[in-house]
């Protein structure tokens, strides 16, 4: 059975795996039809993700067929299409029993920790599969980058009224946008690269942008917007150590600060900067099964609209030879999805 694998940063290669075994009490086996590519993957494929090892088949964000289940298996049957939630939490450590297998403390994600979907089927847990009657496998593949932003808006709970400020128009950034929006905050995005802040701006009418020029020129532009208070929560989406330890700088006082990004770098900054406004700090991590839920109904309804997101394709046979260029902004890239089956 064919399957592609990163066998070290920087080097993919098509390797041939065992068919799945036929599923046990609680698991089922899927076909991959769509795989979204994100920053984790790329971030893998550079050697920068922190929770990454190799080789490794990727794939995390997916939209699937369900082949077989087993015996005792109720939520899902034959036929069904669906994302999969790549969270494989052990339901027994002090997160998991708080209901928030997200961050459990043994948490293995697929793709990243475990192999993935860039492979023709796999075995999985039912319970992680997620159903829809009537979204594309390419839809369901967006679902899991959309529950990091749905997450990460819940994170930082902004208000309506409030400002907010997203840093980073990746994909990520984006998804955070998107339920932000749903909150009435007043929303900055910031970003190095132009072109994706005329994407926020021609797709979701956001207000404010800032291009980052690292000369210090936005604080003028964020004191303008907020009328001299600054964001009520600004949420990095960059994974960049040195926009990470800048973000300080740029929220209100008793205002919060989300960290959606993820470095293998140091964050610094002075204690001043977080203990005079009284601010909080928070990291976002993955995403929950009700976000799951919300998202694929929302998409289901037309609140979210997943067309734009997607600006490049390419097909399971040529994705080693592309995969380079969706690493480079010149690229343009926005969402890249493979064509697996």
């Amino acid at each position: 059975m064919k399957a592609i694998q990163l066998a070290q940063p920087k080097h993919f290669q098509k390797i041939d795996i065992e068919e799945p075994a036929p599923p046990g009490p609680g698991q089922a086996v899927v076909r991959t039809h769509r795989m979204g590519i994100c920053g984790t993957d790329y971030s893998g494929y550079l050697g920068k993700m922190p929770f990454f090892s190799y080789p490794r088949i990727p794939g995390h964000e997916l939209g699937v067929e369900v082949l077989e289940v087993g015996d005792d298996v109720t939520n899902v049957k034959p036929g069904d299409r669906c994302s999969v939630e790549p969270y494989m939490n052990c339901g027994e450590c002090y997160a998991c029993r708080k209901g928030q297998g997200n961050c459990c403390e043994k948490l293995n994600v697929i793709g990243v920790m475990v192999d993935g979907g860039l492979c023709e089927k796999f075995l999985i847990r039912a319970d992680k599969l997620h159903t829809s009657e009537t979204l594309t496998f390419e839809q369901l593949a967006l679902v899991e980058t959309l529950g990091i932003g749905c997450h990460a808006c819940d994170r930082g709970a902004p208000q309506e009224g409030d400002h907010v400020l997203i840093i980073g128009a990746g994909p990520i950034g984006l998804a955070t946008l998107e339920f932000t929006r749903l909150t009435g905050a007043t929303i900055t995005v910031m970003d190095m690269v132009e072109s994706r802040l005329q994407f926020c701006r021609d797709t979701y009418g956001v207000p404010h942008t800032i291009q980052f020029k690292g000369d210090g020129s936005e604080l003028e532009q964020i004191a303008e917007i907020t009328n001299g208070d600054k964001y009520a929560v600004v949420t990095d989406a960059t994974g960049h150590n040195g926009s990470m330890s800048n973000a300080l700088q740029y929220v209100a006082h008793t205002g919060s600060l989300v960290y959606v990004g993820i470095t293998t770098a140091e964050i610094s900054f002075p204690h001043p900067a977080l203990h005079k406004p009284e601010m909080t700090i928070k990291g976002s991590r993955n995403a929950l099964p009700s976000d799951f839920t919300r998202i694929i109904r929302l998409i289901e309804d037309g609140t979210i609209n997943t067309d734009p997101w997607i600006t490049h394709r390419t097909s399971f046979d040529d994705v080693i030879d592309q995969f380079e260029t969706f690493t480079k902004p010149e690229s343009g890239v926005i969402k890249a999805v493979i064509e697996v089956a």
